[in-house]
């Protein structure tokens, strides 16, 4: 009885301390580092407020019952749940604090919420198979031999499962190294869109008729990938045909005319403009521009009006361009 007695009190005592504790002491901290300029200590503490007493609290239960005398099953349940209690909130609290650091650090570097999610799930699955391991090692469980088994099925799993793996390591690829991310504009081959999801196995993107297109993530790691986004300006390369009668003068001016068109359009920079070839039915110039801007539709707005200030001026001047054309001379 005496023990009992015991028991009770001890309990009921660091109960108490605990609930003070966390009254005066905890809920003082927390208002004081919520003063504090930095958010690292704010990111800290929830998770120990949340975690930490849960087992504080057991624990406080569990060494106060050896003040009373029990069998030994009653012994090992407690043991067991003691394990338990701390795999379970152990690995809770490890997870939810180094999420918080991961999603810090990354939203610095502007990561999607799509990339966060599943940094998450990575990082839960290794440390509740860490806790797994810890509590089964601790209950008598012979690790290696059982690490050696799941690695031997670890191996039959990989071969059966290669192309998932291969996509899931190219998603890991795509999210560190980033050669695109959520809404870029992007070109595979023949194909291209507007990238809407990257996922573990799959990326889809939005084409420009409308339809999505899905690419498994080796398909894209390892394809040419080009990505029009990131393009500050865009380079144009155009040619110009006129016919073999234009006079020597009238050639000398065409560099100066398209020059000139091509400055009073808004959103281009002029680079070059050549009198380039004498080709079978045409004397060719070559004419190289910047569109200041990474959007498709604005290059063809700024194409557009140059095109039509090319026709109206060589209109204008009676400059013929060049079509293919054929003279038969017949001989009497």
């Amino acid at each position: 009885m005496l023990s009992y007695l015991i028991f009770l009190g001890s309990f009921v005592l660091f109960l108490l301390i605990l609930i003070i504790i966390r009254k005066l002491v905890l809920l003082r901290l927390v208002s004081w580092i919520e003063k504090t300029p930095t958010s690292l200590d704010d990111m800290l503490i929830r998770p120990f407020k949340k975690y930490m007493m849960p087992i504080l609290y057991f624990a406080t239960l569990y060494f106060n019952l050896y003040w009373l005398t029990v069998n030994e099953t009653i012994t090992k349940i407690a043991n067991y749940t003691m394990l338990v209690v701390l795999a379970i909130f152990g690995a809770l609290f490890v997870s939810s604090i180094l999420i918080l650091i991961i999603n810090r650090v990354l939203e610095k570097k502007g990561e999607k919420a799509q990339a966060l999610k599943w940094i998450a799930v990575v990082v839960k699955i290794l440390i509740w198979a860490t806790a797994l391991l810890l509590f089964l090692d601790n209950i008598g469980v012979k690790i290696t031999t059982l690490v050696a088994g799941l690695g031997v099925g670890g191996l039959a799993i990989a071969f059966a499962a290669q192309a998932i793996l291969q996509d899931l390591f190219s998603f890991v690829s795509i999210f560190f190294d980033r050669p695109f991310e959520i809404d870029d504009f992007i070109v595979v081959g023949e194909l291209m869109g507007t990238v809407e999801h990257i996922g573990v196995k799959t990326t889809r993107l939005r084409s420009l008729s409308g339809e999505q297109l899905i690419f498994s993530n080796k398909d894209l790691t390892s394809s040419r990938i080009r990505n029009y986004k990131r393009m500050e300006n865009r380079r144009i390369l155009f040619t110009l045909g006129v016919t073999y009668n234009t006079t020597t003068e009238t050639l000398k001016e065409i560099p100066a005319i398209i020059q000139e068109i091509i400055l009073s359009v808004e959103n281009t920079m002029f680079d070059r403009a050549h009198f380039k070839e004498f080709a079978d039915y045409s004397l060719n110039f070559e004419f190289v521009y910047y569109v200041l801007s990474q959007d498709y539709n604005v290059y063809m707005e700024v194409q557009h009006k140059i095109n039509l200030a090319i026709k109206k001026t060589f209109d204008e001047k009676g400059i013929e361009f060049a079509f293919p054309t054929q003279t038969v001379y017949i001989e009497k």
